[in-house]
């Protein structure tokens, strides 16, 4: 995520706000500059951008007027009431619960951090002319009685259970399923991978590196799972694999990976954005490397910001207490695995470019 700050008076703002603290003109996020501006009150209740996209006018997100949970802007000339990321809602909680509303919130957060990457690296939301692939969707489901919610990816469409967005729920889930990190975007990270294993790979000449790196997806996905929630994974996983999950079945090598390689690079952009600098052992005195991510910068040199990063991060999560911010090794096997998803995400933007 990059540094984002008031269009207006030039404070430090953040991805979430709707307002500058400072000199209170409300925020709004463009998607299609990945901007988040200033703004001024325009006619018909519209709004006008301050600074990069000046002259441009918006209306607030149709859920951020009836809910205030989206910052997104609309344009003016848009007829749709929702905003690029709310109008891929299939189903959402029943807001006349009070607590499904602040539940919501957190999972339209998590989406929205999601789709400001996946709109960053030029990957597809909605289907192409061709129809040949699914548009992307999401409901958020609530458990009903004799109805459990999974969370799961089905043909582009993205389920999630929202009592995962109730921290203690989520942490006894955790534990029960002896995961070291379970989170709302994390959760999105991965079942996007199977949503974009069908646009990357499904019927590509990808299809063969993916099979020599990750395995054959045509065997039974029901049968390994069982097998693999009932023996657990192979001794050896970490040898091969990010996760014990990964060992599961190749589509769930391929999400466990693919949310992996967005946890490292949305990270790099994030202390890029902040001028973070970390020390490593092989530099000049000790001198402080600079971040310095780029989405389209070589995987090797991705790789090599990354490992001092992720060890100063963890140790700054100890010194508070905390678990590591990172809990996982990544094993010469797996880099290759990140290699391959880095390529063909920069393929096929460069196919779009």
């Amino acid at each position: 995520m990059k540094a984002f700050h008031c269009s207006k008076c030039g404070t430090m703002v953040f991805f979430e706000n709707d307002r500058c603290l400072k000199c209170n003109h409300p925020l709004g996020f463009v998607p299609d500059t990945l901007e988040l501006v200033a703004l001024e009150p325009a006619q018909d209740n519209q709004w006008r951008a301050v600074g990069a996209t000046a002259g441009k006018n918006f209306r607030h997100c149709a859920n951020r007027q009836d809910h205030n949970v989206c910052n997104w802007l609309v344009p003016a000339e848009d007829p749709n009431p929702f905003c690029r990321a709310c109008r891929l809602n299939e189903v959402v909680p029943n807001l006349s619960v009070p607590k499904n509303v602040a539940r919501w919130a957190k999972l339209e957060l998590a989406k929205r951090r999601c789709l400001y990457t996946f709109l960053k690296l030029g990957l597809p939301l909605t289907a192409g002319e061709d129809k040949k692939h699914p548009s992307l969707s999401f409901r958020f489901l609530e458990e009903q009685a004799n109805a459990p919610v999974k969370t799961g990816h089905l043909d582009g469409v993205i389920t999630i259970n929202i009592a995962e967005a109730d921290d203690d729920e989520r942490e006894r889930r955790r534990l029960n399923l002896h995961e070291p990190y379970r989170t709302l975007v994390g959760h999105l990270r991965h079942e996007s991978g199977h949503f974009y294993w069908m646009w990357l790979i499904q019927d590509t000449a990808n299809l063969p590196r993916y099979r020599e790196l990750f395995g054959d997806e045509n065997i039974d996905y029901d049968a390994s799972l069982q097998r693999h929630y009932q023996e657990g994974p192979p001794k050896d996983w970490s040898a091969k694999a990010v996760t014990p999950y990964a060992c599961s079945h190749p589509w769930e090598d391929w999400a466990e990976t693919w949310a992996h390689y967005l946890h490292l690079g949305d990270t790099l952009e994030t202390a890029a954005a902040f001028g973070l600098g970390v020390k490593d052992n092989l530099s000049d005195e000790g001198q402080p490397l600079r971040i310095k991510y780029g989405k389209r910068m070589d995987f090797d040199q991705m790789l090599s910001e990354w490992t001092p990063l992720v060890c100063a991060l963890n140790a700054i999560n100890r010194s508070m207490g905390l678990s590591d911010l990172y809990p996982f090794v990544i094993s010469a096997p797996v880099v290759e695995k990140l290699r391959f998803i880095h390529q063909v995400v920069l393929e096929f933007g460069g196919k779009k470019a």
